[in-house]
Formats: structure tokens, C-alpha cells, sequence
């Protein structure tokens, strides 16, 4: 079904669902001529679609969060880089705790018994 259609039976303008689609919350395009976004022929939107811009939608509702926010979000969840600098800030801010080296401990005391040394003390 062509745009129109498509943000009708979703409840929003055509030009949101461009805006949603320029934030990366659509399923790719996929096919000739086409690259990420929209391509240079009129995209034809399936169920699959529609059901993006759904899950979409009520995410942002339960969150209170923007479309915007939401991209961000996918973009921290699918970037290694991305991710990890969040995670340094939220540990700055206090929100997220340290990484936990417990289980490296365990690992150093294992191999120590296993050379017959006593485990260190903490």
C-alpha cells in the first residue's frame, strides 16, 4: 500500500511516517534501487511495516519517550561504540555499577589452587 494509506490506518500524517522512517524505525527497504530510507520509487508499505510503526508506537507510549528517543535506543542496543560510551556515562552518574570482576577473581583463585598456591586474600 503506498504512504497514504499506510498512515491512515495508523492514526498519523504521511509525513510522520516519513519522519519515523528517516529515524530508522521501519524495516529497511529491500530490492533493487534502492538503499537505506527511502528509495527513488515510491515504497509500497506491507503488514510487516505497519506492525513496526505499532510495536514502535506503543513502546514510546509505555516510556513516555519520543520517536527520536526510541531510534537512540535501537541505535545503542545494534552499536558496540555507541553502547559502550552510554554505559561509561551511566557509570559516571551512578545509575549503572561497576563491572563486577567476581568472576575473574574466581578464575585467578581456581588456577592458583590448582597450582597448589593459597587463594589471596581480599
Amino acid at each position: 500500500m503506498r504512504i497514504s494509506e499506510a498512515a491512515r490506518r495508523l492514526g498519523m500524517s504521511p509525513r510522520m511516517l516519513r519522519y519515523r522512517e528517516d529515524l530508522g524505525l521501519l524495516p529497511r527497504v529491500r530490492g533493487a534501487g534502492h538503499g537505506p530510507g527511502r528509495g527513488p520509487r515510491h515504497r509500497q508499505f506491507g503488514d510487516a511495516d505497519l506492525n513496526a510503526v505499532y510495536a514502535a508506537l506503543q513502546l514510546e507510549r509505555r516510556y513516555q519517550i519520543s520517536p527520536a528517543a526510541l531510534a537512540f535506543g535501537l541505535r545503542v542496543l545494534s552499536e558496540p561504540g555507541v553502547r559502550a560510551s552510554v554505559a561509561d556515562l551511566s557509570r559516571r552518574l551512578g545509575r549503572l555499577p561497576e563491572q563486577p570482576s567476581r568472576a575473574l577473581d574466581f578464575e585467578q583463585e581456581r588456577a592458583l589452587r590448582l597450582l597448589g598456591r593459597p587463594p589471596r586474600e581480599r
